[in-house]
């Protein structure tokens, strides 16, 4: 790292549910460190993914995909969106380039339009966008609306102008010595780390079974042997008949979830994995301060 104009600083990434956030920090730090799904609202906690370069340092903070705040869950995940915004260097406001604009689109607009900070408009799954020609009007519609620092086309899937990206963030931080090591990813514990994972692969494995009611907790993470790293994680569902989704006719769901996460755990650990998952039924858990605090949703 070249100290001279080195620039460092916090950027939040704020955009809608499924809007990409998450496969793009992932791409980005080049390990999986948030929960990728189809599914809206998959991110909960604001997972900072570390990115160093040679022109500078860029500490990314995912927020919760901005929605209408329900349960007390829901509105802790707001609140985390307000803090980031408030206190990060610069915004990426990250639009699914693919759909059209609706309510929600314009309640992010207007979240960094009273911001007012340096931000980035980043218009994801251009790779789903079959004209590009398409995305002139979009870029007119937003340009109207806010002075953006730069409008940067990606698709965060398939890794196209993500380079040019981090060259523009790191452009409009301020002048810093890195904030945190060259080799650091991320500042979560990797116990978060392993919820996430499991978390995942239950929305992955129960496609739309199951509702946005499942929450992991890592409850045991005992590296003392050099050679095997033990996991248990427990599972909250709200209702019995969510833990029979879950575990599966003859436990196969839950076994296929178990090791899918596994295999992923042992690719970013680089050894072997002991992984135990077991389903509780924890009723209206959205709702209970006490089980937010536990999985590390924060007021």
């Amino acid at each position: 790292m070249n100290s001279e104009n080195f620039r460092s600083g916090y950027v939040a990434l704020i955009g809608r549910p499924n809007a990409g956030k998450s496969t793009l920090l992932n791409f980005l730090v080049g390990e999986k460190i948030a929960a990728v799904s189809n599914k809206p609202q998959t991110t909960r906690h604001r997972i900072q993914g570390i990115v160093t370069e040679d022109a500078g340092q860029i500490v990314f903070v995912d927020t919760p995909g901005v929605h209408k705040p329900g349960y007390l869950l829901n509105r802790r995940m707001m609140s985390a969106v307000h803090d980031a915004i408030l206190s990060v260097d610069v915004l990426v406001l990250l639009r699914d380039a693919s759909v059209s604009t609706g309510n929600g689109d314009r309640f992010v607009l207007d979240l960094i339009k009273k911001a007012d900070k340096p931000a980035i408009l980043v218009l994801n799954k251009i790779d789903k966008v079959r004209d590009k020609n398409a995305l002139l009007p979009l870029i007119e519609e937003y340009s109207k609306e806010y002075e953006f620092a730069e409008i940067i086309p990606i698709s965060a899937l398939k890794g196209e102008a993500i380079d040019n990206l981090l060259q523009q963030i790191i452009k409009h931080l301020p002048e810093s010595e890195a904030i945190f090591g060259e080799d650091e990813m991320t500042d979560q514990s990797m116990r978060t780390i392993v919820a996430e994972m499991v978390r995942e692969k239950i929305l992955q494995t129960t496609g739309e079974e199951i509702p946005y009611v499942t929450a992991v907790i890592t409850e045991k993470y005992d590296e003392t042997s050099p050679t095997l790293t033990r996991i248990y994680c427990a599972i909250y569902v709200e209702r019995p008949s969510q833990k029979a989704i879950i575990i599966g006719k003859q436990g196969a769901k839950l076994k296929k979830i178990g090791s899918d996460a596994r295999a992923d755990i042992e690719k970013l650990l680089g050894k072997k994995v002991y992984l135990q998952l077991f389903v509780k039924v924890v009723e209206d858990w959205r709702n209970r301060e006490q089980k937010l605090d536990e999985i590390g949703i924060k007021e």
